[in-house]
This record gives C-alpha cells, structure tokens and sequence, in this order.
C-alpha cells in the first residue's frame, strides 16, 4: 500500500530542478501512504516526474522500491496496492519460456514484466488485485493511468497551469504552485447529495477521479495543455458486462452454493494473507467480518489477530458481540473501550484525513479501529463487500416494499399523502416508535419515496441526504454522469432489489465504503484488503438467484450460510447496528459550539457557496428539537470544515 504522483510538464522551457522540488512536496503531502521510504525518478529526455511513498507489505527489501523500470528501460512504474495473483503470473513465465532473474519477489516487479511481455491491455484485464497505476513508456512517450475494477485504490488527474498532475490524494494537487482550488459547482451539489464526490468528478474544477475499472491512455504528442481529460476515460472491465455474463450462466441447481461459495471465499481469503509484516483483521461482530475472520482462522497456523472498539454508550456498542466471536474462534483478540470524548475529538481531524469533502459519520470509528490496530499489525482484512454482493442494506429488502406499497395508493394521493407525512416532525413520528429510535426519519424517506416516479427514482431518494441539494448551494447543477447514473438499467431482468446492488457497487461502494476505508486506514499507515470485494465472489453472485442473497425478510443468507459452520447462529444473528455514531445527539450538546463556529452566517455569506438561509433555518430548527437534520447539517460543516483547511 503506497501512496504515488505525477508531474507532466508542457511548458515549452521546462525547469527540471523546479519539478523534481515539486514531485517531491506532492510526495511529502502524502507521506503517511507510505512512511517506509519514498523516491522520485525523472525522465532524461521528457519533462516527467514520478514519484512514490512507500508501505512496504511484499519484499522489504530495496528490490521492491519504485519508481520501477523494467529491465529494457522502456517502462517505469509507480503503483499503490496489491497484486494477489502475481505468483499465478509469475509462474506463467516461467512455464512461457520467461526465465530472466528477478531483482526481489515483490508484486510490482512481476506486473511490470507484465506490462513488457504482454503489452498494457493484456496485462489490465489479467492482473487482480486492489491498484491505482501509473505506467509511462518512453517508447511510444504514452502515460497509462489505471484503477482497480471495484475502486479500492483512489486516482486523480488534472490540469495545474501547464502541468498534468496525478496523485492518490488531492493534498498532493494542493501543493503544486500553479494548482488554481476552484470549487466544482457540479461536484459540491453531489455532495450535498450524497454526502462524498462521486467520480469521475472531483471537487475541483479541471481534476478528475477516474472511476473504478478504467483507465486513461494519454498520448503525449497529441495532449494539450488543459484539454478535458474525461472524454479519454475509457473502461476495460465493468460491472455492468460482468452482471450480464453472470446472468448468461445463472445457477439453477443451488443445492451446492453454501460449499461452492465458503471455497471461494476461503481461497479470496487465502490470497489476502500473503504479507512480509504482522497481518490481523478487523472484527465488528458483524455477518461480513465475523465470516472472514473465521475463514482466516481455520487456514492460520497461529491465532490470528482480531480488533474491535466499542463505546462506552451501550447503544452504540458491540464490542460484547465481537468477543463472543473471539472467544469462540479462539483468536488473539484486542478490545478498546472509547467515550464519546474520543470519538469528539477526531472530529475536527476528519478535514486532514478526508481532503476532499466526504460526510460519512462512521468515518470516526473506521479511523479509531484503524488506529488501534495499527498498533501491532501494518495489514488488516476487513469485511467491506458483503452489504453490497449479497443484499445486507435495509434498502435492498425495505426498498421493493416501500415501491410496492406506494403503488398501492392512487397515484393522485402519493404528494398529498407525502405532505402530510412531512408536515409531522421526525422526533414526534418516533414517539409512535419509542423502540426505533430512527423511525420519524424513516417515515419522512417514507415520504420522499412516494413522490417518486420510478424505482430508480426511489433508489435515488433513499441514498440522498439532500432531495435537492440545489436548494443550498448557490448556482449549484447536477450533471448526468453515466457512471453512477442510477437510471442506467440493466436489460437482464433482474428484480428492483438487484437493480439497487447493481447501484450500490456503481456508486456507493467506490464512493463512500471505499474512500472512509481507504483515507482512515492509510491515515495510520495501514493497509486494509476486503476479501468480498474480489472480482471472482462479484462474479460468482450474480450467477444466484435472489433467495441465494434475501430470504425470509433477511438479507447476505448465503453469508450466513457459512457463518453458521463456524460461528453458533445465536452469536451473530442479531440485528444489525453498523458503524454508527450519535450525530444528532453531538451536535446538539458536545459539538453545538463547533458547529455554531462553522455555521457563521458572516463566514458563509463571504464564501458565496452556500445559502445561509436554507442553512440557518435548519440548524436553529434542530438545535430546539423541531426537526432531526443531522444528515444534512454534516454534510454541510463536513465541507465547512473542509473548505477552512483546503478551499
């Protein structure tokens, strides 16, 4: 796990010293991806720079350092990540007749032969693992950029004056002198939306995300200075294809999924423990961690090590859950008890870690978890993934209901009906509902719902935290972006609940699960790997049928299915609670004065981003318990907080 970036200058009387100063701040700025050692490389002949942070996980030694070239020097790599099946490639070399030394037995060295042997296109769609890539051939004077099929790894590219600059991070962009921070009006509206920056926008004008499964084939006689780089996106793998052949080869006899699937899964395990440094996992007490930690179990040779953290707050609690797990796995377990204090006082935190805006709460405890662990071991599995493959969302099951029962009313009575509903506060819902403390909130989606036309409409409606988030940003527009477009159907005659999976992985996976991982865990120097999230469990999922994934009003029951071989069912058959942490609560008392400080109509008027008044009128709404509107309000100081330290 690294942290990588670029510099590509078209200035026609480029200061090569100036670069190499700047290629090695944008390696500084990221210097917690990889504090093991760090190194630059220049190209003699062409006004590129590279340069590379590094994590060292596979062959310690300096024969894995990048920048890498390969032994003809036509090559040069720079990468973040993971190859799990590199000694599978390794050994097709070997069998091919490919039988020149190797300088260490690190991944990259294997990719990058790769890269000469096969060619680029080849080498892409045979490598699996989590990456971000940047491979320059000075032959053909071409620069691939590269992510990983389901997003894991982040990749940024854009304009800073004269130079294309690409990174992991946007701290890197920040740090290049001609770097202009204008704020993306198109990406600032989406994430009052959907509380992160979908790809492939960023939150700054004339910088890109690429999205998961694509890459960029920039051609440097032919690229101009500040030319839009979006329209030389180009996939190689994508979900859609991927569904579709699934689909072509359904599974009808599922009398041998429970085996076909723990084999699977165990083998996607098995390829995540290879590590040259201490090697643990994250344990929630939840299906999805609790079935890797068991399949890690039974494969290790010695304990493996299992973390959890729990608040003191018994309702936001379940560090009880994961030491039953524990105990009965027989893992070395480690626990950490926190008060609201230590979850309060990452807060003002989160604008360092997330550089971009991102509004996800259970990035507090995801960075607490990370921070623990990283105490002892420098890699951690986790269980990211199931919620998506397997139906484990209350929208996948809620969702179809919801849709169902809103036909059932006539339609001339759905925004009649809706209106009353709203006209109800949440707080005095949720006195109908004192045991579902979330029920007023439900019921308010409840309403959201019926106002939609469509199922993709619905599903829009359930994963935005603003219906309509141009409400409060001024000259805020949505752009349609193809690639988390949630009325891109699928024409497979898959059901809404699928169709919201499908939606899921598109966007809400690489956007949101990913990012909070990936930024918490490289915080602390810690490389996290999700088992679930391989492309061979992505595959073999969508050849199921529904009831494989929801049954009986329960979803991941093919996940549960093997937990059950290994954990006794009362253990973790309890409701979910996820990573939650009392939003609401925080910003009515501990971190009222916090937010009155971001909330400054004065510092919102200057800014011109924001409208104050839409803003204001909420905030004193729930200040005096009129209105529960803690998923809108973070989103709003979440980019306050940011814009101080980044804008």
């Amino acid at each position: 796990m690294c942290g990588i970036a670029g510099i590509y200058s078209f200035d026609p009387r480029p200061d090569r010293a100036h670069i190499a100063q700047e290629i090695r701040n944008m390696c500084d700025a990221i210097a917690l991806r990889g504090p093991d050692s760090d190194g630059q490389w220049m190209d003699s002949e062409t006004p590129l720079a590279l340069g590379h942070r590094r994590l060292a996980i596979l062959d310690l030694s300096p024969a894995g350092a990048q920048p890498m070239a390969s032994p003809c020097g036509r090559y040069h790599i720079v990468y973040n990540g993971e190859i799990y099946n590199f000694q599978e490639i390794k050994n097709d070399f070997a069998a091919q007749g490919h039988d020149e030394p190797y300088k260490g037995h690190s991944d990259t060295e294997i990719i990058l032969r790769a890269f000469v042997h096969w060619g680029v296109q080849k080498t892409i769609k045979r490598i699996n693992g989590m990456f971000a890539i940047a491979l320059w051939d000075r032959k053909a004077q071409a620069l691939y950029l590269v992510r990983d099929r389901m997003g894991k790894k982040p990749l940024y590219v854009g304009w800073s004056g004269s130079n294309l600059i690409f990174a992991s991070e946007l701290k890197s962009f920040c740090t290049h002198s001609d770097f202009k921070r204008d704020i993306n009006k198109s990406a600032l509206t989406a994430f009052m939306r959907f509380s992160y920056v979908p790809a492939p926008l960023s939150i700054y004008n004339d910088v890109w995300q690429l999205p998961a499964g694509t890459m960029m084939a920039l051609d440097m006689q032919m690229l101009r200075s500040g030319q839009n780089l979006l329209p030389l996106v180009e996939p190689y793998w994508s979900h859609k294809s991927a569904l579709q052949k699934a689909q072509e080869n359904k599974i009808e006899d599922t009398s041998n999924i429970t085996d076909e699937f723990e084999e699977l899964l165990s083998q996607c395990v098995s390829d995540r423990m290879i590590s040259d440094v201490p090697l643990g996992a994250f344990l929630s007490g939840g299906i999805d961690s609790s079935t890797i930690v068991a399949l890690m179990q039974k494969q290790a040779t010695t304990p493996v090590k299992t973390y959890t953290i729990g608040f003191k707050e018994q309702e936001y609690n379940e560090a009880s859950q994961a030491r039953e797990i524990a105990q009965h796995l027989k893992t070395d377990h480690h626990e950490i008890l926190l008060g609201a204090k230590d979850a309060l006082d990452i807060v003002p935190k989160l604008a360092e870690i997330y550089d971009e805006p991102f509004a996800d709460a259970s990035a507090i405890p995801t960075y607490l978890v990370s921070r623990f662990a990283r105490k002892s071991v420098t890699v951690a599995l986790s269980g990211d993934g199931g919620d998506e493959m397997l139906g484990g969302y209350n929208r996948h099951i809620s969702g179809p209901k919801v849709w169902d029962m809103g036909q059932g009313i006539p339609t001339n009575l759905h925004k009649p009906f809706a209106k009353f509903i709203r006209n109800i506060p949440p707080h005095i819902w949720s006195k109908f509902r004192p045991s579902h403390p979330q029920f007023g909130a439900h019921m308010h989606k409840f309403a959201d719902a019926l106002c939609a036309g469509t199922p993709s409409d619905l599903y829009l409606s359930l994963v935005s935290k603003w219906q309509k988030p141009k409400e409060c940003v001024i000259d805020g527009y949505e752009e349609i972006i193809p690639l988390v477009d949630p009325n891109s159907q699928i024409e497979s005659g898959i059901g809404f609940a699928e169709h919201m999976m499908y939606w899921d992985v598109l966007s809400y996976l690489s956007g949101d699960i990913l990012t909070k991982v990936d930024r918490a865990s490289m915080a602390v120097s810690l490389e996290a790997r999700a088992p679930l999230l391989d492309t061979r469990i992505y595959d073999y999922v969508w050849r199921l049928p529904l009831e494989a994934k929801i049954k009986d009003g329960q979803g991941k029951w093919l996940l549960r299915q093997v937990l059950q071989r290994h954990v006794p069912q009362e253990l973790f058959d309890r409701p979910k609670q996820g990573f939650s942490v009392p939003i609401d609560k925080w910003l009515r008392e501990e971190l009222k004065d916090w937010a009155e400080d971001l909330l400054d109509e004065r510092e919102l008027k200057a800014a011109g981003l924001l409208d104050y008044r839409v803003i204001t009128k909420m905030w004193q709404e729930h200040k005096k318990g009129r209105g529960n509107h803690a998923e809108r309000l973070w989103c709003v100081l979440m980019f306050q907080s940011w814009y101080r330290r980044w804008g």
